[in-house]
């Protein structure tokens, strides 16, 4: 009886029996005899530990996925496709492609230019159109180095090529073929000059400089000594000094010839194929005495890049400046300095006058009207040469193809030819500037050429201002 109460009673040394929930709670067995296991702690407590098993294989699988990628260099072709799908059937079909930069044309130009032959005074035109037309003047600081190695040529047109377009590239250097070398062949533009006047100017530039420093002179030819830099334009020709004779006579025909080896030799191929070159790379040759209507063609033919330009260069602040590339201290050579000269370079002018024939040719299909002097009278001592013909009639209605054909017969012709010339002439003299030429020998194919050294018209060798 006491052991049923000491058993059952709640006084006894044996605690009371807890209540299954309780137990549960506590972590004690639960009804079916086991315990129940706990939760990991996580940050996601949705996930389990197949999902972090699988979202840590995905991550493996990306870092493997892009290790290829950079191995490779590119993305993988699936991407590709996705990117192209996602962006054809998204933006573009809302807003369509991206307007594309409209460029004049041609947006390649190139001016390589002659020196001595107003190329300064039309860089600095090209500096105030660049401003105002929003075009890119490229120029260079190299102004000594006219024929370049293959490497060189490679490099250059390198360069210009992935100028920013439209472009205007300008430095002194003999033709580029742009397509030699697997580029755009860029449109060129030029202007030349009479050579006698060319030479005379670079000649005494070279000396004495211009108008824009005193001290320029000595700064482009620090190496020149006095008794050279004094030394007198008749001595050097009539001595024939290597600054006077052929090959450093040989200038303009280089420019338009190119950089082969043979181009830089006075000759027939060298002649032929720099007009060859003018008739398939050059928009336009202009004529530096004929600066304006030069100025005007280009406004014509490139507007975005020339348009104002003649009204620029007519503006008097724009000739104070251009006054001061005027070369200072040149002189006349002697009517027999002359002579030796013109026999000398032949070749460039016949090269000068063909230029010059096409330049009146294009000024006429534009309605420009050349200013035509009428010739001096003819000396009585003089025979008139057999090629000799007036010049076309502004008025007269005539075909211009069958005159440039005529040009080119009698391009072919007249080389051979030359003009008899009577003795007992030496006694004339130059004054204010101009001077008798009487060659022996023409080598010109034009009417012009014709009258300045058959007929011996007079020349005037102060030429134009712009240095």
């Amino acid at each position: 009886m006491k052991k049923k109460q000491q058993h059952g009673g709640g006084g006894g040394d044996c605690p009371a029996p807890r209540p299954p929930a309780a137990v549960a709670a506590a972590g004690g067995p639960s009804q079916g005899g086991g315990w129940k296991r706990r939760r990991p702690l996580s940050l996601l407590p949705f996930l389990s530990l197949r999902d972090y098993g699988f979202c840590m294989a995905a991550l493996l699988l990306f870092c493997v996925g892009s290790l290829f990628y950079q191995l490779n260099g590119g993305p993988p072709h699936f991407l590709l496709d996705l990117r192209h799908y996602l962006g054809n059937s998204t933006y573009l079909d809302d807003h369509g492609p991206p307007p594309q930069k409209v460029l004049p044309f041609p947006s390649q130009v190139v001016y390589n230019r002659v020196g001595k032959c107003g190329s300064r005074t039309v860089v600095l035109l090209l500096r105030i159109l660049s401003e105002k037309h929003g075009f890119n003047l490229v120029t260079s600081d190299i102004h000594n180095k006219t024929r370049l190695t293959k490497n060189e040529q490679m490099e250059l047109i390198k360069n210009i090529s992935t100028a920013e377009q439209p472009y205007l590239f300008t430095r002194h250097v003999h033709f580029l073929n742009f397509s030699r070398f697997g580029g755009d062949q860029p449109v060129y533009i030029n202007i030349i000059r009479d050579p006698v006047n060319r030479f005379l100017s670079n000649y005494f530039f070279r000396r004495f400089g211009d108008w824009r420093g005193e001290q320029n002179h000595m700064i482009r030819t620090p190496s020149m000594r006095q008794e050279e830099r004094y030394l007198d334009i008749n001595v050097c020709i009539l001595e024939n000094y290597p600054e006077c004779s052929n090959p450093r006579l040989f200038y303009i025909i280089p420019y338009f010839c190119g950089q082969h080896p043979r181009c830089r030799e006075p000759g027939e191929w060298a002649l032929e194929r720099a007009k060859l070159n003018v008739n398939e790379n050059f928009l336009l040759v202009g004529i530096l005495e004929e600066l304006e209507d030069v100025l005007l063609l280009l406004e014509r033919f490139l507007p975005h890049y020339f348009k104002d330009v003649l009204s620029i260069y007519k503006n008097p602040e724009h000739r104070k400046l251009g006054n001061l590339t005027v070369t200072v201290k040149k002189t006349v050579p002697s009517p027999e300095a002359i002579q030796i000269l013109y026999q000398r370079m032949r070749y460039e002018y016949e090269f000068y006058y063909y230029v010059k024939e096409q330049f009146h040719l294009l000024k006429r299909k534009f309605g420009l009207k050349s200013h035509i002097r009428k010739p001096r009278p003819r000396p009585e001592f003089f025979i008139p040469s057999p090629l000799e013909t007036e010049e076309p009639i502004d008025d007269e209605e005539e075909d211009d193809e069958k005159w440039l054909e005529d040009i080119y017969k009698r391009s072919q012709s007249s080389l051979h030819n030359t003009v008899a010339l009577s003795t007992g002439n030496e006694k004339a003299v130059s004054h204010l500037g101009r001077v008798p030429l009487c060659p022996e020998s023409t080598g010109i194919h034009s009417s012009d050429a014709v009258r300045a050294f058959a007929t011996c018209s007079h020349l005037k060798i102060t030429g134009s201002k712009l240095g």
